[in-house]
C-alpha cells in the first residue's frame, strides 16, 4: 500500500511497481522492457497532464508589485478510463514470458492505472531445467485509488501593465531513504483588456497564459527483487507545457473564469543500476538497461470560480482533458 500510495504521489507508477520490474528480468531484457513500457505508459500520461494544470485562476493580471502566494493541489481521475486500465500481453510478442493458465493465449493484464489482479506467468527454459512463476503487478485501482493527486506552491507577481510571471516548487521531499520526488515551474501571464483605453470598466479579462512543470523523482529497489545487482533504481523526470487563452469576470468578491489550451508534454524514466545473470535468459550483467519514454499532448478546457475575502482567496477548477482533471487553491495575496 505505501508503494502504491507513493507512486500516486509522484505521479509515477514505476515507483511502486519497482519490485515486479525486477521480477521481470528473469524473462531477460527485451521482455522486461516490452512490459514496462506498455504497464506504465498511461499512468506517465495521466501525470503529465496533472502537473500541467493550475497555472491561473482569473484572466486579470496582477498590478505592478501584486502578488499571490496559492497551495495548489490537482485530482487528476482515471476511474472510467477503462482503456488507460488494462492491455492484452500476447505471449507471441515476448521472447521468454508465458501465461501460467492458458499458456499461449493473449488476455488483458493490468497496466499501472489497473485493478487486474492474480495473473501468474512463467519463465522456462527448453529444457526445463529452470522454471520461475511470479505475478504480474496491478495497479491503482487495485488499492481503490482512482485518482492521482499532485500538489506545489506557486508564486505570482505583477510586473509592468497587464505582465505577470509565475514559479512553482515543491521542494525535494525523501521518503524512508528510499525515493525522493521534486518539481519546479516557471510561466507568464499577460492581459489583453490592460491594453484597452477603458480597461477599468471592461466586464471581462481577457489573458494568455504559458507555463512549464518539471517534475523529477527517484526510488531504490535494489534489495526488492529476485535479479542480484547493485544501485538498482528509477529515476523519473517529467516535462510539461500549458498554453492557455483565459477569460473572466471582474467581480469585487466572486468571480468565474475559464480556459481554453493546449498541454504537451514527455516523461523518460530510466531503469538504472546492474543487473547480474540470474536465469539463462539474462546472460550477462546489464548496466542501466533501459528507459520507458512517453509523450502526451492534447486539447484542454478549464472552467472555475474563485472567492476574494481581502488577503485570503480561494479558487476551484475543472479541467477537462485526456485526463481530467480538478484544481483548488489556497491563495494570499496583496492587490
Amino acid at each position: 500500500m505505501k508503494r502504491l500510495f507513493f507512486m500516486a504521489m509522484l505521479s509515477i507508477s514505476a515507483m511502486g511497481a519497482a519490485q515486479d520490474l525486477n521480477d521481470l528480468f528473469v524473462a531477460g531484457v527485451n521482455d522486461a522492457e516490452r512490459f514496462a513500457n506498455a504497464y506504465l505508459d498511461p499512468v506517465a500520461e495521466a501525470g503529465l497532464f496533472s502537473i500541467a494544470n493550475g497555472w491561473y485562476n482569473s484572466g486579470e493580471a496582477k498590478p505592478l508589485g501584486g502578488f499571490e502566494i496559492s497551495i495548489v493541489g490537482n485530482i487528476t481521475g482515471f476511474k472510467n478510463k477503462n482503456d488507460k486500465k488494462s492491455f492484452v500481453l500476447d505471449p507471441a510478442d515476448y521472447e521468454n514470458l508465458d501465461f501460467v493458465t492458458n499458456p499461449g493465449q493473449p488476455r488483458a493484464v493490468s497496466t499501472g492505472l489497473g485493478d487486474i489482479e492474480g495473473i501468474i506467468v512463467v519463465v522456462e527454459d527448453e529444457t526445463s531445467l529452470f522454471r520461475e512463476e511470479f505475478e504480474l503487478p496491478s495497479g491503482l485501482a487495485a488499492e481503490d485509488f482512482n485518482f492521482i493527486p499532485t500538489g506545489y506552491i506557486q508564486a505570482s507577481v505583477g510586473l509592468i501593465k497587464g505582465l505577470e510571471v509565475k514559479a512553482r516548487f515543491l521542494p525535494k521531499i525523501e521518503i524512508d531513504d528510499e525515493a525522493e520526488i521534486g518539481l519546479f515551474g516557471a510561466g507568464i501571464q499577460y492581459e489583453f483588456t490592460k491594453l484597452l483605453p477603458a480597461d477599468k470598466i471592461w466586464p471581462i479579462a481577457l489573458s494568455a497564459v504559458i507555463g512549464y512543470t518539471s517534475l523529477s523523482g527517484e526510488y531504490d529497489f535494489t534489495d526488492s527483487g529476485v535479479i542480484d545487482g547493485s544501485d538498482q533504481r528509477l529515476d523519473a523526470s517529467f516535462n510539461t507545457w500549458n498554453i492557455s487563452a483565459v477569460a473572466s469576470t471582474k467581480l469585487p468578491v466572486i468571480n468565474f473564469y475559464g480556459g481554453l489550451g493546449y498541454i504537451t508534454g514527455s516523461s523518460d524514466i530510466d531503469v538504472l543500476g546492474t543487473y547480474e545473470a540470474s536465469s539463462p535468459f539474462l546472460t550477462t550483467t546489464i548496466v542501466d538497461p533501459f528507459t520507458v519514454a512517453t509523450d502526451a499532448s492534447g486539447v484542454a478546457a478549464t472552467l472555475g470560480t474563485k472567492l476574494k475575502l481581502g488577503f485570503f482567496r480561494l479558487n476551484a477548477e475543472y479541467n477537462i482533458a485526456e485526463f481530467s482533471t480538478f484544481t483548488f487553491g489556497v491563495n494570499f495575496g496583496f492587490r
